[in-house]
Order: structure tokens, then sequence, then C-alpha cells
């Protein structure tokens, strides 16, 4: 894949999120990156509909002395999505995703969601999907300005959602 930023100071080896999925550069020349994906990989996330030519994102991992301005994203996809709304509104988008329920336990209204590796927020949600409002930068500056109804998104969960989830199952069992 071509990035045109996030090569520079990028070595083998290095973590890159793509569409919010975790994956280790094998293979650098200029800006040109080469990645092995698994078949889990493939299989879990929306990277299996990627082609040739789409936008990706791509994210650089938070460096542990730099400032958080989102949620935890770990690039551990949790399930794949459907968009199911995808309009403008005013100068505003609204983004609406049809998500997997087993996913929908961690999503809480005002909580925090990665979508393809975007930090976001949950607008509303339903019994099986969530609403969220996009700024125009967020639309414009991410893969999102080529998303259309019925677009495979990568979704995850906070994490702290998660980790309450197994201490207290734990501690029931005890």
């Amino acid at each position: 894949m071509r990035a045109s930023t996030v090569h520079r100071g990028l070595r083998k080896g290095d973590s890159l999120a793509v569409n919010g999925a975790c994956l280790t550069t094998v293979r650098k020349r200029g800006a040109l990156l080469g990645y092995d994906v698994l078949e889990e990989t493939l299989r879990v996330t929306n990277l299996q509909y990627v082609r040739p030519g789409d936008v990706v994102n791509l994210e650089r991992p938070m460096r542990a002395d730099a400032r958080l301005g989102g949620h935890f994203v770990l690039g551990h996809v949790d399930g794949v999505g459907k968009v199911r709304r995808w309009e403008q509104v005013g100068k505003d988008w609204v983004l609406e995703v049809t998500v997997p329920r087993k996913l929908m336990r961690y999503l809480i209204y005002k909580g925090s969601v990665a979508v393809d590796g975007i930090s976001l927020t949950v607008a509303d949600l339903g019994s099986d999907w969530i609403r969220i409002w996009i700024i125009p930068h967020t639309r414009d500056v991410t893969n999102l300005r080529q998303a259309s109804v019925g677009s495979h998104v990568n979704l995850e969960a906070d994490v702290l959602g998660k980790y309450v989830e197994q201490l207290l199952a734990k501690r029931k069992a005890e």
C-alpha cells in the first residue's frame, strides 16, 4: 500500500493500524508499505473487502509520552458492521452502523467506539445499531469520505467495558 504521510520514520517490524486493525510492517520502500495479513484477520475485519485503490485509514500507535486525545484503541477489531445510513445533515454527517449483537453489550450512549480505527462517540443506539455524528473534518480526512450505505466497517468497543465484564464474571464465579 502507498502511505503519503505515516511512512516517515516507520521501520520494518513497526505496527500500523489499517482501518483499525493492527498490522506489522514487513516491507518498506519509501512510501510503499507491505504487510502479511493473517487469514484470521481477513475473516474478522473489513480488510477482506479492500481492493487496490481503496482509501484506508492508517494510524501509528500512540507513544507512551503522548497526550491522549481520544479513547484507548488497541487495533483489535471486535467485529464488522455495515453502514445503514450515511448522509449529510446541515454541515455535519450522520453515520448509522448495524452492529453484531455480541458487540452491542459494550456500546453505551455517549460511550466510545472506533469505526475503522477512528475514535468516535455513540450519539444513539438501538438493539443492533449505533448512530454517530461526524464533523466535516473527520469525514474529509478519513476513509469515511468514500463510505456509502452497505459499506463494511471495522468496529472496536472501548476496552474498559470488556475488562469490567470479565472482572465481574470472575468475581461472580468465586
